[in-house]
């Protein structure tokens, strides 16, 4: 298991430097959006329980114990203070997106923003996709390595893409420069010759949680 507990920090929103890779493999970092104000659920739904702990909780743990997984930024929004004090004690970076009603892409700019230079690669994750689990994310980077850390990996499911998602930091200017109105799936149809779909063989990829039926735990 990673090492990723005991620190928590703030920044704010800003411009990310220049990408590397270190020792000639890539750093991977994973962005969390957990943004959402939760309307549609009417409570906080990444503070729900899930598995004996809250939804973000849980979403992180399985990241963090990816040995893939080398920093992991999380994206708040208005619930931030609520959020912060759920993640305690694990070693990640909390970014604040001051614009609380604002599409994804604000989002994963922030996350962007809160990335070490050294990363190479970013994991785009959903903080209401509680079906995650860090297997996910081997499989994921096996295939990102096997395309030589070139090309966008995508799980998919029945023809429709799905999260996480593992971009290469080349695309990092074009986040955060072009595809306001698209967001990401701008980004993914602008290059679909770059984009590497790997087919889940169950709609979990697709998840998320926007609604209390679709909620599951224990």
């Amino acid at each position: 298991m990673s090492s990723l507990h005991g620190l928590k920090t703030h920044v704010t929103c800003g411009v990310f430097g220049d990408d590397q890779s270190v020792g000639g493999s890539v750093v991977i970092c994973a962005i969390v959006l957990a943004a959402g104000r939760s309307k549609r659920m009417g409570a906080q739904k990444l503070l729900l329980p899930f598995g004996g702990q809250t939804v973000i909780e849980h979403i992180v743990d399985e990241l963090s114990a990816s040995e893939a997984v080398s920093h992991i930024v999380v994206v708040t929004g208005a619930d931030w203070n609520a959020i912060s004090r759920a993640l305690a004690g694990r070693r990640l970076v909390i970014v604040n997106n001051p614009e609380f009603d604002s599409e994804m892409l604000e989002s994963v700019r922030c996350g962007l923003a809160a990335l070490p230079d050294r990363c190479g690669a970013m994991l785009i994750v959903l903080g209401d996709q509680p079906a995650i689990r860090c297997e996910w994310i081997e499989k994921l980077v096996q295939l990102y390595r096997r395309h030589e850390g070139k090309k966008i990996i995508v799980p998919t499911h029945d023809g429709h893409r799905g999260h996480p998602m593992l971009i290469p930091m080349r695309y990092r200017e074009e986040l955060l420069k072009r595809h306001e109105n698209a967001g990401i799936r701008g980004l993914l149809d602008a290059h679909a010759e770059d984009v590497v779909k790997a087919p889940w063989g169950d709609d979990e990829v697709l998840a998320d949680m926007d609604y209390p039926r679709t909620t599951r735990g224990n």
